[in-house]
C-alpha cells in the first residue's frame, strides 16, 4: 500500500506528501539516492540496514530511520528476516523543529523507541481517510502531528541535543512567531514566556542579547510597522488601525507611534499621501 499526495497550501507548517506500508522481499533495497522531502520509516518487524554518508545502522522492530532532504542514503532488507515497515513522507517550515523534539537530526537519524502497533494503526487510519468526502487533509495532517507527538513522548532524552546557541535561537524564533501571530490581541510578556516555556527574566535576557531589543520593544515595533502598512487604506480610521494592531486606547497608540516613527499617525498618513501624489506617473 502506498499513497502519493498533492500539496495543500493550507498546511505550510507540516504537510504529508506520501505514506505507505510494505513487507519487503529478502534483500530489497533502495539507493543510493537523495530525496527532496523528509522520509521516515518505522520498522514493524524483521531486520535491515540503513546507510548514510558517514555511518551504517543495523535496525529491527521498534526502530525508525529518517532520510533528510538532500542527503544520500541507502537501505537494504535482511536476506533471512526482511523488514516490514510503514513510512511517511512530509515537508513543512516546522518539520525540522518538530523532528528535533524527538532527537532526530542529520547527524542522528535513528529513532530508537516507538510503539509499532500504534504507528501502524495511525498509518492505516491515514489510508482509511481516503473515503472521506470532506476534511480528508485535516484528518491526515492531524494523524501526522499525532505521530510527531508520540515520537517526542517516547524519546524524552534526544540523542542529539542542540547546542546552547541553537537553543537560544529557537527561543527567539518562538517569540517572534508568537508576536507575528498574536500582535493584534492583548498579549503580555508573561504570556509569551509561558508559550516559550521559560522564566520571563531569562527569556527577556536571551532575546535582548540576540536581537538587540527587548521583547516589548520588538512587539511595539512590529505593531507600529503593521499600522504603517494599513495607513494607505483610506477606509480605515486611525482608531480602526489602532485596534487592528492591538491598541484599544487610541491615545496610547498615537504615543507609541510617534515615539517609533517621529510623527503622529495623522502626520504619517498625510505625509505619505502627499508623497504618493507627488510621484510622477509612468
Amino acid at each position: 500500500m502506498i499513497e502519493y499526495l498533492t500539496f495543500n497550501p493550507s498546511f505550510t507548517d507540516l504537510h504529508l506528501t506520501q505514506y505507505g506500508i510494505e513487507k519487503c522481499c529478502p534483500f530489497h533495497d533502495f539507493g543510493p539516492a537523495i530525496r527532496d522531502y523528509y522520509l521516515l520509516h518505522f520498522v514493524l518487524g524483521g531486520k535491515g540496514r540503513f546507510e548514510t554518508r558517514e555511518r551504517s545502522y543495523a535496525l529491527e522492530r521498534g526502530q525508525a530511520f529518517l532520510i533528510f532532504p538532500g542527503e544520500v542514503t541507502y537501505y537494504l532488507a535482511d536476506g533471512e528476516h526482511p523488514w516490514k515497515y510503514v513510512w511517511v513522507g512530509f515537508h513543512g517550515t516546522q518539520a525540522e523543529a518538530y523532528l528535533h523534539e524527538a532527537g532526530l537530526t542529520v547527524e542522528s537519524p535513528i529513532l530508537n523507541r516507538f510503539d509499532p502497533e500504534l504507528v501502524e494503526k495511525q498509518i492505516l487510519q491515514m489510508h482509511e481517510s481516503k473515503g472521506m468526502e470532506r476534511g480528508r487533509d485535516l484528518r491526515r495532517t492531524a494523524l501526522l502531528y499525532s505521530l510527531f507527538s508520540h515520537m517526542a513522548e517516547a524519546n524524552p532524552e534526544p540523542s542529539s541535543v542542540p547546542g546552547r546557541k541553537n537553543r537560544q535561537d529557537q527561543y527567539v524564533q518562538k517569540v517572534t512567531d508568537f508576536i507575528e501571530t498574536n500582535y493584534a490581541n492583548k498579549i503580555s510578556i508573561s504570556q509569551i514566556a509561558d508559550y516559550v516555556g521559560l522564566d520571563r527574566s531569562y527569556l527577556c535576557a536571551v532575546f535582548k542579547a540576540r536581537m538587540g531589543a527587548s521583547v516589548q520593544e520588538h512587539l511595539i515595533r512590529y505593531r507600529i510597522n503593521k499600522a504603517c502598512s494599513l495607513m494607505s487604506n483610506r477606509l480605515l480610521t486611525i482608531g480602526d488601525i489602532a485596534r487592528s494592531v492591538g491598541y484599544e486606547d487610541p491615545l496610547l497608540f498615537s504615543k507609541m507611534f510617534k515615539k517609533e516613527k517621529g510623527l503622529s499617525p495623522k502626520q504619517y498618513r498625510s505625509s505619505n499621501t502627499d508623497a504618493l501624489r507627488k510621484t510622477p506617473s509612468l
